[in-house]
């Protein structure tokens, strides 16, 4: 096999953050070349530098049929790079050859070849094998035949590469065997597909060749012939012992929360107890659901089905309000968009969250500032005092405000989603010492995140999600990172 696409000595630095570090990767015609590495591995700033979407630091360089070349969006299309994201890229007033054409139409002489277009489109579908028809509206099409329009517009770009990124996420088995097959298809039409998916069973159908990403570096490369998940697993785990921070451990306390049978918003049969003094974790891949039940329970997307018991009785929350009034407290994993006013002061944050608990309906900014300043002194924000702007805090300092929000409510549930996210180490100790005196305060936590440090270190036990369900649960020392993924990314839920 010819090579199309070599990396070399690729590196990606972030302020503050070694994204990528020395990578090298090639991908040959006609090959499937999967990419793999548990969240945060670095993939996604892989495959941005191969869209032309970022750009890789100075020393290293990138290869396209033995050329060097600096891809940016525009040259890597030009060059047959074609890069398929998790979440549909589509236009869903249009229908599927206006798709597949947006951007790209065929014009003579100012004039639209829809014929051609529509014929073009017509012959692609039927290479693929789909049923799909040229006029369909895309807003008609479930998720996986959106994907394969996607695929289509890919094809009929004349694509060399094609850079397909979990493509299969919350797909049915039978979408997902769909996508397989063309994958297959394309493949044998000489197309290189660099391939990256959490379900493992999907890179040992299609791969020949798999790459392992741990922490912004390359473990290892293996043809997929005669390779094990056991050894693939191994090679996305493994940290220095370092990484893991080590908390104090709380005495569990009687149940705060039952959750039974509850579906709604992509999650179905969930069922689990949170006890007073505990962080109950929930690991898994990006978009497995875990997120997706937080919004439920917390009353942002709606509950279809089951129970939810807070101190004993049943509630259905229609509305974060009547969350927060049953003592739950949301720290969302997008802080600057759902969980503060960046352009408001941090009394005004803190403030906030607490006045479905009031019945005041006059704002007295002299109550605001004096609250403010409490959560300012308790949780050490650094800041000049409690009327400053948050937007000129430090991420880890509007984390805090976050919580001092929250605290304020006298919540007794805590919903952590992506707590660490995006902080400095210093920073995400200090917020790990504010998890435990909550449970030393008799409180609970469920805590969503993918920093397998995170989940390991802060958890007393956790719940693993795969395709909105609940793949297992695991407590005391059979908490590991082998564990979790293997859970995570074992064979496909049917």
């Amino acid at each position: 096999m010819d090579e199309i696409l070599r990396l070399s000595h690729i590196s990606k630095t972030f302020p503050g953050v070694r994204a990528l570090q020395d990578i090298s990767f090639d991908l040959m015609r006609g090959e499937v070349h999967c990419l793999c590495g548990e969240n945060g591995a670095g993939k996604s700033t892989l495959i941005k530098i191969l869209s032309g979407a970022i750009q890789p630091d100075e020393d290293g360089q990138i290869f396209v049929d033995g050329a060097a070349v600096t891809l940016t969006p525009n040259t890597a299309l030009r060059m047959g790079i074609h890069t398929i994201y998790q979440e549909h890229i589509v236009f869903n007033a249009l229908n599927i050859t206006e798709n597949i054409f947006a951007g790209s139409e065929i014009a003579r002489r100012g004039l639209l070849q829809r014929k051609e277009m529509r014929r073009q489109t017509e012959s692609v579908l039927r290479y693929l094998k789909s049923d799909l028809t040229p006029d369909m509206r895309m807003t008609d099409l479930t998720s996986g035949q959106q994907k394969i329009v996607e695929i289509a517009k890919a094809l009929v770009s004349k694509s060399n590469v094609i850079i397909l990124d979990e493509p299969t996420a919350s797909f049915s088995s039978r979408e997902i065997d769909t996508v397989l097959n063309i994958v297959k298809t394309v493949k044998s039409d000489g197309i290189g597909v660099i391939y990256i998916s959490h379900h493992l069973d999907e890179v040992f159908e299609i791969g020949d060749r798999a790459t392992v990403l741990r922490d912004g570096r390359k473990v290892s490369m293996y043809p997929i012939a005669g390779l094990t998940k056991t050894t693939l697993i191994k090679d996305m785990v493994g940290r220095d012992p370092s990484t893991f921070y080590k908390r104090e451990r709380v005495k569990r306390g009687e149940a705060v929360l039952e959750v039974r049978n509850v579906t709604g918003n992509g999650v179905r049969d969930v069922s689990f107890e949170l006890h007073r003094g505990e962080v109950l974790g929930f690991a898994g891949m990006v978009g497995s659901g875990r997120s997706e039940l937080m919004e439920v329970l917390f009353g942002s997307a709606p509950l279809v089905y089951g129970e939810i018991v807070v101190n004993g009785s049943s509630v259905r929350h229609s509305s974060p309000k009547s969350a927060i009034r049953n003592k739950m407290c949301f720290i969302t994993e997008s802080r600057q968009t759902t969980g503060l006013f960046l352009p408001k002061t941090i009394a005004e944050n803190v403030a906030v969250a607490n006045m479905v608990n009031t019945r005041q309906f006059v704002v007295r900014p002299a109550n605001e500032v004096r609250t403010g300043e409490k959560f300012v002194k308790l949780l050490n924000i650094k800041a000049p005092s409690a009327r400053t702007r948050v937007v000129n805090l430090s991420g880890g300092n509007q984390q805090k405000v976050v919580l001092g929000k929250w605290f304020n409510t006298g919540g007794e549930i805590y919903i952590f989603d992506e707590p660490s996210l995006g902080i400095d180490v210093g920073s995400k100790q200090e917020i790990y010492k504010v998890m435990v005196d909550l449970l030393k305060e008799g409180k609970a936590i469920l805590m969503v995140s993918s920093d397998m440090p995170e989940v390991i270190s802060m958890s007393d036990r956790v719940i693993v999600f795969k395709q909105g369900q609940i793949a297992g649960e695991l407590t005391g020392e059979e908490i590991t990172e082998e564990a979790i993924l293997t859970l995570s990314i074992g064979d496909r839920q049917e």
